[in-house]
């Protein structure tokens, strides 16, 4: 049967409406993403015996610093649009774009290393704490994507193609209508949720702080560098005469800083002993002998 006649599965950037008000697929299974990414984090700040309300405390200022400052640069870039239309300000959440997410994450790294040094927070430790949470709210952060139609794939023929229908797709993310398309996003959301399950199963057997930390970047990097091939290139940056995407040079570079946290260091090793659980406090009896002198 000609894959043109399938009947392709249509993604939609609006999870539902309440009256006017308009709740986006994008920022809906981001924000489970987050909540779910939390939880782990705080799990394996237990295993790895770090304070969970200092890791709660770090993963919200992040999260939040990341969104505000994204979302001040794109204020900053469109400010002469903005002044002569300052309603459009309320559709700037809408916006995805491949540039806004990595400033967002630069800036989040930047605010967690000064919070980390500022609470004397082990910054090896602390990175292996935040990878699995991190490849797990990267691979929510894509499912909203394939929904939202950002970060579009390349023009496809094949069963599992998808396409878009809305125009907010077209609006908010410059997505292709009526085309069948590679849905990259699903591909990159599977690799990060293997990651993720990866990470946590890697867990126990890090030999020294840095590991995980290590892993993640080398792995996202490596699906990074893949998942582009099938990415439309529109709007993602071309280098050294369009050999390399972009975020393809951007994953060369996760790679090698994983590598480096991934080197031998003396300092840094672990006992098995540190990423145990912590064991469980049995309950005072009801009934104590009274101690003898």
């Amino acid at each position: 049967m000609d894959t043109e006649q399938l009947s392709l599965p249509q993604v939609h950037p609006v999870l539902f409406h309440i009256g006017a008000f308009v709740i986006p697929s994008y920022g809906a299974v981001a924000a489970l993403g987050v909540i779910l990414a939390l939880m782990l984090a705080l799990h394996i700040a237990r295993r790895l015996r770090v304070d969970p309300n200092q890791i709660w405390n770090l993963c919200v200022l992040t999260l939040f610093t990341a969104l505000v400052g994204s979302r001040l640069l794109l204020v900053i870039a469109n400010w002469t649009v903005l002044r002569h239309h300052p309603l459009w300000m309320l559709s700037l959440a809408m916006i995805h774009h491949p540039l806004l997410a990595a400033i967002g994450s630069l800036i989040a790294l930047a605010i967690a290393s000064v919070y980390a040094r500022a609470r004397h927070l082990p910054l090896r430790t602390t990175a292996d704490v935040l990878a699995a949470p991190a490849a797990l709210g990267l691979g929510f952060e894509q499912i909203g994507a394939l929904l939202a139609g950002s970060g579009y794939g390349t023009g496809a023929h094949v069963p599992w193609a998808v396409i878009n229908t809305d125009p907010l797709a077209e609006r908010w993310s410059d997505a292709p209508l009526g085309i069948p398309v590679h849905p990259v996003q699903a591909y990159a959301a599977l690799c990060f949720f293997a990651i993720t399950i990866a990470l946590v199963l890697w867990l126990p057997h890090r030999r020294q702080n840095g590991d995980l930390a290590g892993i993640f970047l080398m792995a996202s990097g490596v699906a990074m560098f893949i998942t582009e091939f099938w990415r439309d290139p529109l709007g993602r940056g071309a280098l050294f005469k369009g050999i390399l995407k972009g975020p393809q040079a951007a994953g060369i570079v996760l790679v090698l800083a994983g590598a480096l946290l991934l080197l031998e260091r003396k300092s840094e090793r672990v006992s098995s002993a540190a990423t145990a659980p912590e064991p469980a406090q049995s309950a005072p009896s009801a009934i104590e002998r009274p101690a003898h002198d």
